[in-house]
């Protein structure tokens, strides 16, 4: 997250009624080696990767980079959110510049149906407007993913186009942050 600017990251822990969003540590291996390994995870992320494979490639402290999350449930990890800049050779921008810092999010199934992405995602929403009063955030999922388009409505995205890509029908949104009242 580097590329989104002058930000200290990570942030200090973000905190909601019933989840923590920090740095990712090594106690999260298991989860996000689960998190790849998932049929039902990936199923609209290009499938599942090997599980050998994962073992062998994933660090002992995984996702440890800029704009990752680990989402805590409990005093365990059940997903992450990330925050990115968009692609500019990918389609789906609404900027003429392209590079829009986009929201991305990944749970485990038994922590699906529970409201904790939608809960996630604000949390990561407020922290970015606070950070970047003003900018946008993108989102993209598969028309297929009824489940994270509804969380993407419910977070306030608004669809902005749909596209083919990943051989599958894609569902583009943007959200715009309320300014604050004086």
């Amino acid at each position: 997250m580097s590329e989104l600017g002058p930000v200290v990251w990570p942030p200090a822990p973000l905190r909601t009624e019933r989840l923590v969003l920090r740095e990712p540590e090594a106690r999260d291996r298991a989860a996000y080696i689960d998190l790849f390994a998932s049929s039902e995870v990936r199923t609209y992320l290009g499938g599942p990767r090997p599980r050998a494979e994962l073992e062998s490639a994933v660090p002992e402290v995984p996702g440890r980079r800029p704009g990752v999350l680990a989402v805590d449930h409990d005093g365990a990890m059940i997903g992450i959110v990330t925050l990115d800049r968009r692609d500019a050779q990918r389609p789906g921008h609404i900027r003429p510049d392209a590079g829009e810092a986009e929201l991305s999010y990944m749970f485990l199934p038994e922590a699906w149906g529970r409201g904790y992405a939608h809960e996630a995602c604000a949390a990561a929403l407020g922290w970015f407007a606070a950070a970047f009063p003003g900018e946008p955030v993108v989102l993209c999922t598969q028309m297929a993913n009824d489940r994270s388009v509804r969380v993407a409505e419910k977070l306030g995205f608004t669809e902005i186009e749909r596209f083919e890509e990943f051989g599958a029908q894609q569902w583009f949104g943007a959200w715009h942050p309320v300014p604050r009242s004086g």
